[in-house]
């Protein structure tokens, strides 16, 4: 059998958008299967075909040799075809085995003690490392993606479909999960991985399709094609890795944190005596391992949570206490972590969602009137300067974008609000290479505007090419503050267990 799965010359058409025109993709036993694409190329579309969430307009689809039908998911895991969506299928006040056989029960009387025993080993045998009896609540964001694994080996898949499996997880969590593909391979697994981080594909993938604008560019062997040349077949230009930033003298201090405490939910002390400057044209980047006190440091200096104690200032003025939309109207913008629940109101129009900051000013309302008119064209304008791709344009729904068209659309109603001070949290989560580098140079361009920004980032490469000083973050404390130009990532690294920068930079010399 020289393919598992054989998508062949597949269509796809939705109002006023070709998603997939005449895509062929093919899947070889016991290999790990790249689909590449930038946002909106159509990559999660086919794949949501084979999974039967959409019904292809034209094609075929061969499963182990045979043509087949699939009409819902229940026929791809009748098929032996699994997925692990972007964003996960779990209820959270549910255990790990509750959630794994939700929707097999089969009978009224649920054996939960057989079905954790068979979980604990298909954990055991893929070095899952997972606790059945663990509420999914209760676990990291990496953890539930084990879970989401675990879901399709219980449904006894053996092609495994993972939607830009990474958007959520941490560099070690990212690593962690492909060495958990190779081994799936190891097992008798394919895999198709559905993603646009050419990092991943060359450390875990044997071929890869690369799709551009809903056609299939190319299938190519990954150990013999380079990052540049993947990147350059699916933007359909040459991309640039590295930002063009010149050094520049920082100004006045715009944001000022002082000896702040901030609480989580469960009333812990998440962010303990913090204190960072930022100033004017210069970006801060914020490290830490996920779960430090970041987004607890985040919500207070937006106003999502009260603040314990200490003082946030923007250019001299004590946001503590103040509304969101007043520290909107001081100078801040924000790029949140989670699109969907800061972000944007999914069922709300693109349009509408471009305003939402400023839908009671001029020229977007007046005498408590919305003027249609005047939000349709600031939408174009942001839609238009940032490659938001809609088939309707601001019209669209929210919802109805790609992952990363959403975040493209937050980021330039952020920018477009002109902020002294902008906090970027995550901005490229989600983004293909081409997106990416289009949004670091906008960043770059506040900067260089006299901007301040405060750059909060799980990537590292993504820190070091942007921030002109790094700070640590470590169990909710500032552990350090450098310079970019005097470290590196293995000190940076180091000083994210705790470390001091000068006991670093001795351990690493």
């Amino acid at each position: 059998m020289e393919y598992v799965v054989e998508m062949l010359n597949i269509r796809k058409e939705f109002p006023g958008v070709v998603a997939n025109d005449d895509v062929t993709i093919q899947v070889r036993p016991q290999e790990i299967h790249a689909l590449l694409g930038e946002n909106g190329a159509g990559k999660s579309t086919i794949m949501s075909i084979l999974f039967g969430i959409y019904h292809a307009d034209r094609g075929i689809i061969k499963v182990r040799g045979k043509e087949v039908s699939i009409s819902n998911p229940n026929d791809a895991n009748d098929l032996g075809i699994g997925m692990v969506h972007q964003h996960f299928k779990l209820v959270e006040t549910f255990t790990v085995t509750e959630n794994i056989i939700l929707g097999l029960e089969g009978s009224q009387v649920l054996d939960r003690r057989k079905a954790a025993k068979r979980i604990q080993d298909l954990s055991d045998q893929y070095s899952l490392k997972i606790d059945p009896h663990a509420k999914v609540e209760e676990i990291s964001v990496g953890m539930q993606q084990r879970v989401e694994i675990l879901k399709m080996l219980y449904r006894n898949a053996d092609v495994l479909i993972f939607d830009e499996p990474t958007a959520v997880l941490t560099p070690q969590e990212t690593h962690e999960l492909m060495g958990i593909m190779k081994d799936l391979v190891k097992e008798g697994k394919s895999i198709i991985l559905i993603t646009h981080k050419l990092r991943e594909i060359k450390e875990a993938a044997d071929r890869c399709s690369v799709i551009r604008r809903g056609k299939l560019v190319g299938v190519v062997d990954v150990k013999k094609t380079s990052e540049k040349e993947m990147a350059a077949m699916m933007v359909g230009r040459e991309v640039s890795f590295k930002v063009d930033k010149k050094p520049r003298e920082p100004g006045d201090v715009v944001l000022d944190i002082r000896n702040l405490n901030v609480q989580n939910a469960r009333k812990y002390r998440a962010v303990k005596d913090f204190s960072l400057q930022v100033r004017a044209g210069e970006i801060v980047g914020l490290a830490g391992v996920d779960g430090n006190g970041q987004k607890e440091l985040v919500e207070a200096i937006t106003g999502l949570s009260d603040t314990e104690s200490g003082s946030i200032l923007i250019s001299s003025t004590d946001i503590a206490g103040l509304s969101i939309r007043k520290r909107n109207e001081i100078g801040l913008a924000h790029i949140p972590e989670d699109r969907h629940k800061h972000g944007l109101v999914l069922e709300y129009s693109v349009a509408d969602n471009m305003v939402l900051k400023s839908y009671y000013q001029e020229p977007y309302s007046k005498n408590m009137i919305l003027n249609e008119e005047a939000i349709r064209t600031h939408a174009d304008k942001v839609i238009q300067l940032f490659d938001v791709r809609s088939g309707k344009g601001g019209l669209t729904p929210a919802g109805k974008l790609s992952g990363g068209n959403q975040q493209k659309a937050i980021v330039g109603r952020e920018i477009d609000m002109d902020p002294d001070i902008l906090l970027a949290v995550q901005p490229t989560r989600g983004l293909d290479v081409g997106a990416i580098e289009y949004i670091h140079k906008r960043l770059v361009e506040q900067r260089d505007k006299g901007k301040a920004v405060l750059l909060i980032s799980l990537e590292l490469d993504e820190i070091f090419n942007l921030a002109d000083r790094i700070a640590v973050i470590s169990h909710g404390e500032l552990v350090d503050v450098v310079k970019t130009s005097e470290t590196n990532e293995e000190e940076i690294g180091l000083m994210m267990t705790g470390y001091k920068w000068e006991e670093a930079h001795e351990a690493t010399t």
